[in-house]
């Protein structure tokens, strides 16, 4: 199993406020993908869905983005696409560089690039295609790295993600009807909303 631990700590000083946001984010996204995981019966490794969950935002200390104490200088939405880079520099299996790139928003189409990142790679959809990829899309949405950092409502993540039109609140909206049915914390608070 690759460390995952190890490539943190490289990128993550221990006792800075980045790391700890970091790991209190790439903690809760673990742990709520690895409860949808088991309780959608989905033919998962724990073990992989843990180190990709804890690895998919690895690259967001290169970005701007002050309120989460990360002082790069490329933009937060290209996060991803650094991230996989990182982890593909240092060795890491591909499916873990293939979460980070694709795990942003509800996934990223080559319209939504051109729109909204253009610090990403033209011409190139960031969509998650496999049943990790998609469902650490999916967890991590519940949860920012700024505020409280408690789970969100799905209420709050359907609002989130309206901001950014029609098609990624359906490309939401198809991510929940797979995993969102094994998650009693969601659907109950989304249960006075219908």
């Amino acid at each position: 199993m690759f460390d995952y631990q190890a490539l943190i700590d490289r990128y993550y000083p221990a006792e800075t406020p980045l790391r700890d946001i970091y790991m209190r984010h790439c903690r809760s996204v673990a742990q709520k993908s690895l409860q949808l995981a088991e309780s959608n019966h989905l033919p998962l490794d724990p073990e992989e869905v843990k180190a990709a969950a804890m690895l998919h935002d690895i690259g967001i200390f290169l970005t701007d983005a002050d309120g989460i104490h990360c002082h790069g200088k490329e933009p937060y939405l290209a996060h991803g696409r650094i991230g996989a880079d990182l982890l593909r520099c240092s060795g890491a299996p591909e499916v873990y560089a293939r979460v980070a790139e694709r795990h942003t928003g509800a996934g990223l189409t080559i319209a939504d690039v051109e729109r909204l990142a253009p610090a990403l790679t033209p011409d190139r959809s960031y969509m998650p295609e496999s049943t990790l990829e998609r469902l650490i899309c999916y967890a991590d949405k519940f949860y920012s790295k700024n505020n409280d950092m408690k789970e969100k409502s799905l209420e709050r993540v359907r609002a989130s993600i309206a901001k950014f039109g029609p098609d990624a609140s359906a490309r939401f909206e198809a991510l929940h009807k797979e995993f969102g049915s094994g998650d009693p914390v969601s659907d109950s608070r989304d249960a006075g909303h219908k």
